[in-house]
């Protein structure tokens, strides 16, 4: 049996007259990928409104982990709909905001008395992330890194590091915002080992206190512990420690941006615990909701307590529906043990993307955390020059045998899995199966083009 089944052209039909509607209502600054809309979605499979069905190994980039219309999920939403939709958390309070906060604080790292804020969106909780740790710390400084992404509000498009499409002609951005180095490992100076080279990136961040700003005016250090939008780049343990303990001595507040991720991704609840860090605030979204939109702030009580009534909210942070769908994954993913699914999927991926290796030399680089995995595409392994052009090749060759995938990476040129962690062992081999058919044939269409082109 093919779970994947395309039975049209792409786009189909009905959604070649979307795509038209869509053209002439939607600014073109909302992009796509695959040029189809859905029609009904379960699990790891989306079918579109000409029948075709795609195996999904995007999870609307990192936010289905549970799945797609999961019965649980759906049950909880009917439920909270038949009581009410909305009261506004400021105005008349709910028990499943409470209920949920609890779950949080006691699933998040550390024995620490900790607080929950919920909001709406990631970027949001970045947002109020910064705004607690300058609340509290009473400094305005605050660090990201190279290649990080936390949004596109102003404050975290300013944190975000890659300028196209994300920040190009959207200045002036917010002041007071550093980047830092943050280590790459398939892109190492030749000649270090990965612990020097660990060693020499967290000098650098050191040296950043004396030559870019001093730490006493710096609230907060938001680091992602692996790098989603910016490539999959999972950083050693030796440089998460070592930044924590510089937090420590100069009274900076380490924030763990979870978004993309947590809720078992990386084979734990989240990602920060693969590195033995116990974060003062921590920033949460995506697969939390199944779809519904939702986000938080994780923190130490009394950094949490530090603003004051109404300085936090908004009018739909939190919202029932949100609560009841994320009270909902947490039963799934303990009922159906999704921590150590996903290290599981992440090794049976990791095993694929080894002999993808042995037979694709445009693939310089395999790398990932539990199921958060990545390959890096390259014109040449000597020179390890980005091939963008390649990569989206390979997407539109999946996309084409029911397969979505996406790209992510500075140069465009990293192709990142986000597969739901409900995925059949069926539905996962085929989809392997696809992608390794779109790289050969993607790596045969492009040295084509490259000899007519030469």
């Amino acid at each position: 049996m093919n779970y994947a089944n395309i039975v049209t052209s792409l786009p189909g039909k009905k959604s070649e007259r979307l795509v038209e509607r869509r053209e002439n209502i939607v600014p073109k600054g909302v992009s796509y990928g695959v040029p189809a809309f859905a029609e009904t979605a379960e699990g790891a499979l989306i079918k579109d409104v000409d029948g075709n069905t795609f195996i999904d190994f995007v999870g609307a980039i990192g936010v289905m982990n549970v799945g797609h219309g999961h019965p649980k999920v759906k049950q909880a939403l009917h439920q909270q709909v038949d009581q009410f939709i909305h009261t506004g958390f400021n105005v008349m309070m709910y028990e499943s905001y409470i209920e949920l906060a609890e779950r949080l604080a006691r699933l998040a790292p550390g024995e620490h008395d900790k607080k929950v804020l919920l909001q709406n969106s990631g970027a949001e909780a970045v947002e109020n992330a910064v705004k607690i740790a300058r609340k509290y710390t009473k400094r305005q400084g605050i660090i990201s890194f190279s290649r990080g992404y936390h949004g596109r509000t102003l404050m975290t498009m300013t944190m975000t590091s890659k300028v196209k499409p994300y920040k190009f002609e959207f200045g002036p951005f917010a002041p007071e915002v550093y980047r830092a180095p943050f280590p790459y490992m398939y892109r190492r100076p030749e000649g270090l080992t990965e612990e020097q080279y660990e060693d020499f990136v967290l000098q650098e961040f050191r040296n950043f206190f004396i030559s870019e700003v001093a730490p006493e005016t710096i609230a907060a250090v938001v680091m992602e512990p692996v790098q989603g939008e910016g490539g999959f780049i999972v950083p050693g343990k030796r440089f998460v420690q070592g930044v924590y303990q510089l937090c420590k001595e100069h009274g900076i507040l380490f924030i763990a941006d979870e978004i993309q991720t947590g809720f078992a991704r990386t084979g734990r609840y989240f990602a920060i615990e693969h590195f033995d860090v116990v974060p003062d605030l921590m920033t949460i979204s995506k697969s939390m909701g199944a779809g519904v939109p939702i986000s938080g702030v994780i923190g130490r009580k009394e950094i949490m307590d530090a603003a004051e009534p109404g300085e936090l909210g908004g009018t739909y942070s939190g919202s029932p529906l949100g609560c009841r769908a994320a009270l909902a994954v947490l039963d799934i993913i303990e009922e159906e043990g999704l921590n150590e699914r996903g290290e599981e999927i992440g090794s049976i991926v990791m095993n694929k993307f080894q002999e993808f290796y042995q037979k694709f030399d445009c693939i310089g680089d395999i790398r990932g955390l539990g199921a958060m995995c990545a390959m890096e595409i390259v014109k040449d392994r000597g020179t390890k020059e980005p091939s963008k052009e390649l990569t989206n090749l390979i997407i539109k060759e999946a996309n084409k045998r029911g397969l979505l995938i996406f790209s992510a990476g500075v140069y465009g040129n990293v192709i990142r899995l986000l597969m739901p962690l409900v995925i059949t062992d069926e539905q996962l081999q085929e989809g392997l199966t696809i992608l390794e058919k779109a790289i050969e044939v993607a790596v045969v269409s492009f040295k084509k083009d490259c000899l007519v082109n030469a």
